[in-house]
């Protein structure tokens, strides 16, 4: 089985590409995050976890999700366990979060790989999508490492770690990620050009966490319910650009996995 979360593609185009691979269950972890996370493991069945870096750490929505799970099998720690994020640039300690969480439930990461994407992060101002040519160039080397991934993954290789880190991977992870977290995951700077809005409801359609009123015909808002991931995938899927993060987004590119 594969867990994955995924705001803008990215991390959804790599766990279909692994399931394809390894004939695994996808399962979203939005769809499935308020019942149980009660699951039975077939036999030799493995687990995997797909998901975007926010922050250098995992979405805060991965890591609740992780603390929940419970999975039912003989001899849990016979299964084959692995990450994989995906990132625009680096990962810092994100992988280090994720297997402590998961060993809260009794789950051993035995491998981890990350892959760098066209960024999609542009709530701060130096920050932007990629150029088309960088775009190009992520998703060609990015469908060339994850065969070798996939290839490893099904064969169940333990040990494989092949992380983009960073110069600073503490710093990033452990201060940063922390103001991240604490001060820029808020949709609170979100707000719609209403001249510019046709109502289509593509963004309540593409928000992974049900954090926009609206819809077909209907002008979008934002629920500040503390759900609000800052994936940007409302912004990045708006047909009409009619959505902004304050003034951070103006005049900023969109993107988003096709």
């Amino acid at each position: 089985m594969i867990f994955y979360l995924s705001g803008t593609g990215n991390s959804k185009w790599a766990a279909q590409k692994l399931a394809q691979f390894t004939q695994e269950t996808l399962y979203a972890i939005p769809e499935i995050m308020d019942g149980d996370c009660n699951f039975a493991l077939k036999t030799d069945e493995r687990i995997g976890f797909v998901f975007p870096v926010h922050g250098w750490r995992p979405p805060k929505i991965v890591r609740t999700f992780m603390q929940k799970l419970q999975l039912r099998a003989t001899h849990l720690e016979q299964h084959f366990c692995y990450l994989l994020c995906t990132a625009g640039n680096d990962v810092g300690l994100t992988m280090d979060y994720a297997q402590k969480d998961l060993e809260k439930v009794g789950l051993h990461v035995q491998a981890m790989f990350s892959l760098l994407m066209p960024n999609t992060y542009v709530g701060l101002p130096f920050m932007d999508i990629d150029s088309r040519a960088t775009m190009l160039r992520k998703k060609h080397e990015a469908e060339k490492a994850l065969r070798d991934y996939a290839k490893a993954i099904f064969d169940c290789k333990r040990g494989e770690v092949h992380l983009h880190l960073s110069k600073w991977p503490r710093i990033n992870s452990y201060f940063l990620g922390k103001v991240f977290t604490n001060y820029f995951i808020t949709d609170s700077p979100f707000h719609v050009d209403v001249k510019r809005c046709v109502a289509c409801g593509i963004c309540k359609m593409v928000c992974p966490v049900d954090d926009i009123v609206g819809g077909f015909r209907q002008k979008p808002a934002w629920k500040h319910n503390e759900r609000c991931l800052a994936c940007f995938a409302c912004y990045h899927h708006c047909p009409q650009h009619a959505i902004d993060y304050g003034w951070m987004t103006r005049r900023k590119g969109q993107y988003y996995f096709k």
